[in-house]
């Protein structure tokens, strides 16, 4: 019989596939000898089993569960059920990758009239037993029996106003026990069935809903964004209850070994006395810093210090820890790799090496280079005047501006419409993940530091400011008020994630500046990684700012967003519409000394580093006017202008002219048409002008004591013929050029890979090549026979949800089709010229993924987006370190 149970003792941190990372962190803190309540594991493998048997128990659980209760009954002297003394458990999930607040938990399981008489026996303390009855049937009714949870809270207010108090904790005894029995009148009512009094039936319904939430709506979701597979399943992890509730002598906590927003190395956390944990991480009450603890028990807190230092050094790493204290004992219910910004990540993962505890490889592989773009927080600008409303917990960093909206649903609604908006509620839940996704920042009346609002902002990189206890929502009004202001929704107002402070309207932004940290983590990846950084930028101000970011060249300048400037988009559509190639060459000579200037400042930004200029690419009736709209035009001027008039007539002529120019330029499929190479066979002199601009730009930037290394980039082609002659051409007016010029003009001549042809016939294309450079976008459309406009907007969702495409093959390169395909041509390439060099260009190049990829195929460079270039040069150092791991 397979095992599917695991005791606390049997287990260790090496079992994450097999305990989760809850379970297999138990195991090791009970294994180093910490104080941990006992209790059993039921493994990942059994709730896969469970989704494969049809939603049930795997044959042989319920079987290993028994004995694994006795076990946990007899090390805590306490009877599971008993009328004496009696055992109560919590039920957890625990993933093998941590997914906070998206799976369930039921606490304190193992109440029932006669257990919880029993309990108050034992502990003479009636008011906490209730306490801890109303707050297990509550959560089993919204956990295991799917009654909303805000029912509950509306009968919980009505008791509290009753009684006339404001808090929970100052509900008496006969209160709460009244409490208990609405709840399960409640619960009656909505499914037809009392509540479970046999405490091994509210086992098995409880790890059942544990099973059945890896599956729930919020859960799937973060692991969609996460990229967390669905087939690993959650483990269950089933412990006896620590109670922090038991009076004044007994509290709740959460504590990070350091600033979870900064990095900072202090103990950083909250809790409450006379609290249970959901206290804390729900936002019910507003909690203590951790510091106060020592005012509280300096013997604690000194404990719980030298336990946090002791785990830190353990796992070498941040450690999220979650404990207990009962009774004056402090006990440790779990700890965790610690959730942080990933500003806070880097500092930490330097300062671990400095420390000694781990390497310069180590601290690189600890940065996930999807959230690096995140640290480029921006900020209020310091000149700004502000009108600060009210300040709340600086949560998360950053800040943000957007319009107040009150409820996730319409968050992810208005966010998908392009909207900016702030999520304002009470507190936020795993079931508000989408809207906190849609949204700019977060704000919340209640919760602190390590509520749920707080940590999702955190790990998602956005502004968020809780525990604002001044702010009073409306949500039936969607209106907020602030100190008798009222702001309804709609409203504008920007939040400081950093400072906590709520300001009114929108308010100018500066962008961050980057750590010292963060330059030394990308220096180390620096000298880990082979592939080299480049990015693809059309300006020298973008250029500028690639350097900045480390970029060793530019891999893509797209020479098409030139033409598009106002100034001389005239100019370009002259040259289309000319009859003659007379007329034609007459435009291009005007556009001449203006591409010539473009080039000199790209050229001039990355002096020493090579610049990939990438000729014509668009299909030439992109730069002309739409044809609906000049046919429009023609009709009002036919129908509302004095066609006498001569000059009317002149302008209806020209649009008339200017019609038929684009409708004969029209083309089916355009994205197959005339463009790329096509347009420089068959227009050379379009070609032949960039390449003089290219070369006088070069040749004027040499004169001046600069080193330029220009690289012409030849599009979309599909036949060797067609770079034989662009590259003769090329090199005949670079021949000229310097001739002219008394310069020698060190430059290549490549191609992009753009259609399966190309790759495939790359033995023949690379004999009049230097580079090669993959345009990933063309080549998945073309591999994939997708237009990517129509396939985003109309099915791709469609196939990602049903699984039918694991990704967006335009966001995360497809391996398997246009990989290959890749692979293919790399080979054939290399071998008809082995001193290509080979790269990538598309978006790919700035994803994580993708980079594995190139480093697998042994590409010699990758090019993305200014931005994105820190985020490719840590991927590269990643993707290397695999690959040395691998052989």
């Amino acid at each position: 019989m397979k095992k599917y149970i695991y005791l606390f003792r049997e287990g260790n941190s090496n079992m994450r596939d097999l305990l989760g990372g809850k379970g297999a962190n138990l195991a090791e803190m009970t294994n180093i000898g910490l104080s941990v309540p006992q209790g059993f594991t039921v493994t990942t493998e059994a709730c896969r089993e469970y989704y494969t048997e049809g939603e049930r128990f795997p044959e042989g659980l319920w079987e290993q569960i028994i004995p694994a209760m006795s076990d946990v009954e007899h090390s805590s002297g306490k009877k599971f059920g008993g009328s004496r003394n009696p055992l109560l458990v919590s039920v957890r999930s625990g993933a093998k990758i941590s997914m906070p607040g998206m799976m369930d938990t039921i606490l304190n399981l193992g109440l029932n009239d006669d257990t919880a008489y029993g309990l108050a026996e034992a502990t003479q303390n009636a008011r906490f037993v209730f306490d801890c009855y109303r707050r297990f049937v509550q959560m089993f009714g919204d956990v295991v029996l799917g009654i909303e949870s805000y029912r509950f809270e509306n009968i919980l207010d009505e008791v509290k106003e009753k009684q006339g108090v404001k808090f929970d904790s100052e509900l008496s005894a006969d209160s709460l026990e009244g409490l208990v029995k609405k709840f399960k009148s409640l619960i009656k009512a909505e499914t037809g069935h009392p509540f479970p009094d046999d405490p091994y039936e509210q086992l098995k319904q409880a790890i059942t809903a544990v099973f059945r939430s890896w599956n729930n709506q919020r859960a799937k979701f973060y692991r969609k964004v996460n990229h967390i597979p669905d087939d690993i399943g959650t483990a269950v992890n089933v412990q006896s209850m620590v109670f922090g509730n038991m009076g004044k002598d007994s509290g709740t906590g959460v504590a990070f070994t350091r600033n979870p927003s900064t990095g900072e190395k202090v103990l950083y956390g909250e809790f409450l006395m006379n609290a249970q944990g959901e206290d804390v991480v729900a936002g019910i009450r507003t909690p203590l810093p951790i510091t106060s603890l020592q005012e509280e028990n300096a013997e604690l807190y000194g404990q719980f210090c030298q336990i946090a230092s002791n785990l830190e050094k353990h796992y070498r790493d941040m450690q999220d820890i979650e404990f207990t204290i009962e009774k004056g004992k402090l006990y440790i219910l779990q700890t965790r790799n610690g959730k942080c910004t990933i500003s806070a990540s880097i500092r930490i993962a330097v300062e671990f090496c400095k420390e000694g505890l781990i390497t310069r490889e180590e601290a690189v592989t600890r940065i996930d280079p999807h959230h690096l773009g995140k640290l480029l927080h921006r900020r209020i600008d310091d000149e700004a005047e502000l009108e600060v409303l009210v300040t709340g917990l600086p949560a998360s960093p950053g800040a943000a501006s957007g319009k107040i909206v009150f409820d996730a649903d319409a968050a992810e609604r208005l966010g998908l419409a392009g909207e900016k908006v702030i999520l304002v509620r009470t507190e936020t839940t795993p079931d508000d993940i989408h809207g906190v996704m849609a949204s700019q920042g977060i704000l919340t009346s209640r919760g602190g530091m390590t509520s749920h609002a707080a940590v999702v902002a955190r790990h998602m990189g956005k502004p968020a400011v809780c525990g604002c206890e001044a702010l009073r929502i409306y949500y039936s009004d969607k209106k907020l008020v602030i100190h008798n202001r009222e702001y309804p929704e709609g409203t504008e107002i920007t939040i400081d994630g950093g400072t906590g402070r709520v300001i009114d309207g929108m308010v100018p932004m500066k962008d961050p500046d980057l750590s010292e940290e963060f330059q030394t983590i990308l220096k180390w990846a620096d000298e880990i990684r082979t592939l080299k950084v480049m990015a693809n930028a059309d300006n020298p101000f973008d250029a500028a700012k690639a350097r900045d970011f480390g970029a060793e060249g530019i891999g893509l300048c797209r020479t098409e967003h030139m033409f598009m400037d106002p100034s001389r988009l005239p100019i370009v559509q002259k040259m289309i519409l000319a009859q003659t190639l007379e007329e034609r060459e007459e435009a291009l000579a005007l556009l001449l000394p203006m591409q010539e200037n473009d080039f000199y400042g790209i050229l001039k930004a990355m002096a020493g580093l090579p610049v990939t200029i990438r000729l014509l690419d668009p299909p030439l009736h992109e730069f002309l006017p739409n044809g609906e709209e000049l046919g429009e035009d023609i009709l009002r001027i036919k129908l509302t202008q004095n066609l006498e008039d001569r000059k009317v007539q002149e302008e209806l002529y020209q649009k008339e002219v200017l019609l038929k120019k684009v409708r004969a330029l029209h083309e089916m499929n355009p994205m197959l048409g005339h463009r790329g190479c096509r347009l420089g066979i068959t227009y050379p002199e379009i070609y032949a002008m960039q390449s003089k601009a290219i070369f006088l730009a070069a040749a004027r930037l040499i004169k001046e004591g600069y080193t330029v290394l220009p690289q012409v980039k030849i599009p979309l082609v599909v036949h060797y013929k067609e770079l034989e002659v662009l590259r003769e051409q090329t090199a005949q007016i670079a021949k000229e050029v310097m001739g002219a010029e008394g310069v020698d003009i060190p430059f290549k001549t490549g191609t992009m890979i753009e259609t399966p042809r190309a790759a495939l016939t790359a033995d023949e294309i690379a004999r009049y090549s230097d580079f090669f450079s993959f345009g990933t976008n063309d080549l998945t459309q073309t591999v994939f026979g997708f237009s990517r406009d129509d396939a985003e907007g109309k099915f791709l969702p469609v196939y990602i949800d049903n699984h039918i495409l694991s990704e967006n093959p335009f966001a995360i390169l497809d391996k398997e089709g246009v990989g290959k395909i890749m692979k293919i041509c790399v080979q054939l390439g290399r071998m008809s010229n082995p001193e290509l060099k080979i790269g990538i260009c598309g978006e790919h190049g700035g994803d994580p993924s993708s980079i594995d990829f190139c480093q697998e195929i042994n590409l010699n460079y990758v090019s993305c987006s200014p931005f994105r270039v820190p985020i490719a040069r840590l991927s590269a150092a990643q993707s290397m370190l695999k690959s040395r791991k691998s052989e």
